[in-house]
Formats: structure tokens, sequence, C-alpha cells
């Protein structure tokens, strides 16, 4: 067989593309089955639903595979009817997409070109740093303030005139925490009019509850694209089924450049039971909840501090990348995959997703297990302050 030639990439590609790094998912169970040999895997890596999703998403995707032949409803009216009703907007206020990530990728593509400004924090959604850079923007980033959080001050002394875009993440992805309503308002009173927000809401479930928390859909600006997902919260992250909520104008420019019958039929039709069955969401929040006290206990038991979370994961500070990596391994070794945070520019920090009872459970006796070997190797775990 005829090996293809490699064309001369360094002409080719741009150089922005060349210098990207692809983002990295969680290791698959299969994987670790593979590799390990092993009979059991607990997967608390991703941030994934544990109970997983609505039967009646299942009924709705179920029958839907008797009409895979056929395109999907290009506006998907019906899931927008349900998204509209639910968040009392017009249909024509909605953008759907292969996760939200898709809607991220409308957004970049819609308003971004080489050499533009976008300004964000450091330690946060990694997947949107690839997509900016992918199309050649200047991405200016804020560091996280002393609580881990969006540096609201120092984020608006950022912005300039040529600030296209801001992206925050609400709560942030992976530290858990998020930007009170003062906060939030503060923000956004520094924000020019002509620069763009993206609101990533992707926890918001997980949050709302929090009385001080700032529910986009109570401000509705102009200038900002409020991001959700059915990923996270409803237990479909393998369908890829994002929605996000903007300005009828600003909807209109990504139904100019997003690929035609997106999301998929199955997509689709699992949004729509979704969302009717609002028990399983309301289990689902709960689980989190128990599994949270659960997890905070365990830690704390341990002289660990964890970042204070308001999502479906806690985030610890190891006591090096070497004691992130070394931990991590081990408990590979114990069919229990962790996420190790390098990728997001932080090394000697570990996220853990909260899982079922029973995953948490092998969690905890493999980190039993293996405790004794990190203090002795590394020494005691950071207690974070001011937190």
């Amino acid at each position: 067989m005829k090996n293809f030639s490699l064309p001369p990439s360094e002409e080719l590609v741009p150089e922005y593309i060349r210098k990207l790094i692809p983002y990295k998912s969680g290791k698959p169970i299969s994987e670790l089955l593979r590799e390990k040999n092993l009979k059991h895997v607990s997967k608390i890596a991703s941030n994934e639903n544990p109970l997983g999703p609505s039967p009646f998403a299942i009924r709705e995707m179920t029958k839907a595979l008797w009409d895979v032949h056929r395109y999907p409803d290009m506006h998907a009216y019906e899931l927008k009817k349900s998204l509209s009703e639910l968040y009392k907007l017009k249909p024509n206020n909605i953008i759907l997409g292969n996760g939200s990530e898709g809607i991220m990728s409308y957004i970049v593509r819609t308003f971004l070109a080489p050499g533009d400004e976008v300004l964000t924090s450091e330690n946060t959604f990694i997947g949107f740093y690839i997509l900016a850079r992918a199309v050649g923007a200047n991405l200016k980033m804020v560091p996280l303030n002393r609580q881990f959080k969006f540096d609201v001050q120092k984020m608006s002394e950022a912005i300039t005139e040529r600030s296209k875009i801001i992206y925050i993440a609400n709560p942030n992805n992976p530290t858990g925490t998020y930007l009170k309503k003062n906060e939030f308002d503060f923000l956004m009173s520094h924000v020019p009019e002509r620069t763009l927000v993206i609101l990533d809401e992707a926890y918001f479930e997980f949050a709302k509850d929090h009385n001080d928390f700032p529910d986009s859909m109570d401000y509705r600006y102009d200038n900002v694209i409020t991001l959700r997902t059915f990923s996270k919260a409803y237990g479909m992250a393998g369908i890829r089924l994002g929605y996000g909520f903007a300005h009828e104008e600003l909807i209109g420019h990504f139904h100019k450049i997003k690929l035609p019958f997106e999301p998929n039929l199955i997509a689709q039709a699992g949004g729509i039971g979704a969302l009717q069955d609002r028990p399983h969401l309301e289990r689902t929040i709960e689980n989190n909840k128990n599994r949270y006290k659960d997890v905070i206990k365990y830690l704390q038991e341990k002289n660990i501090t964890p970042i204070p979370s308001v999502c479906n994961f806690v985030t610890i500070k190891t006591q090096s990348s070497e004691a992130s990596n070394y931990i991590y391994e081990n408990l590979l070794n114990h069919g229990v995959i962790v996420r190790p945070l390098s990728s997001n520019e932080m090394p000697d920090f570990l996220r853990i997703s909260l899982g079922s009872e029973q995953e948490m459970n092998h969690f905890y006796q493999s980190f039993d297990f293996i405790y004794q070997g990190i203090l002795n190797k590394f020494g005691p775990f950071e207690i974070l302050g001011n937190i």
C-alpha cells in the first residue's frame, strides 16, 4: 500500500495552529480496564452524572432511532419550544450545538479573527483557550484571586478598547468557585457594550439554588451570550447537546456559520425527554449534595483542604506536580480515575468528580490504601488558607 506523503505543513498550516496543544479528555474506563486488566473501574474524572440520563430521555432517544434514515429538523423546533417555555424566551433567542463547546466554536468563528483580543482568566476551561487560539486570537489572561475565583477587579482593569470577547465560566471549571451577584454586577459595569461576554454556565443547575448566584436569565444583557449544557446535570455527555441564549441578532449570525442539522436527531430527542423529567434532575442535585458532604468530611479527616465548590466536583491541592502524578497513577492501579490539572496550568492540583455512593466509596478505600505512602514520600498536604 502506498503511504501518504506529508505536505509542507510549515507553509500550509498557520503558526497559531501548529502551536496548539489538543484537548486531552479524562482516561476512558475501557482503556484503563485494558491497561491494568481490572474488573471494576470508577471514573470520577470528567464531571459526569453518575445517575445517568433520565428514563424519559432514553425513551425519546430510543423512539427516534427508527427515524435515523431521516435528517433531523434543522431548526430543532420542538427542543427550542421546550427551552423557550422553560426559560421564558423566544425561540429566536436560542442556539443549539454539539455541547456548549460547539456553540463556543460558533462564537469564535463568527466574531474573532487573527490578532483579536480575548480577555479571560487563568485556570479556567481549557476548551475555550483552544478554540480561541485556533482562530489566531490573542488570549489575555488574569490570574485567579486568593479564593480561586475570577478576579473581577483585575479583569475590569484589563479591559481595553481592543477587548472583543470576555470569557467567564460561572461556576468555574476546574475550581468549582463562582462569582456572586455583586461581583458579576461590578464586572459588567466595566464592560463596554461593544464587547461580547461569553457566560459559560455549564454547571448552572448545581449552583442556581445559591441566593447570591447571578443567574444570567435575570439580567438579559444584549452583549452577553449564555451557554448551558445537557452534559452535566442532565447526564447526557455522550450525545453532545448544548444550548445558548443571546440577542436574536447574535443568534442569527451563528446560524450563518454553524453546520446544518446540528445537533443530531437523537440528541434533539434526548433533550426534549430530559426537560420533561424534573424529578430526575432533582435526584441528581440531591445525590450531588450528599456526595459533596461525604467527600468534604473524608478529605478534612485527612487534613486535605478542598477548594469550596458549588459544582459536581472538588479540587484539592497536592504537595507538588510530582505528588499529583503519584496519586493519579496509584489510584489508576486501584481502578479509580481522577483528573490531574496540568493542562489547566495547575500541576499541583487534582480534580475529583462526585460520583455515586459506590464510586466514592471505591475512591475512599483506594485513597486510604495509598495515603501513608503519599505522606512518606511528599509530606503533609498544604492547608489552603483564605478560601
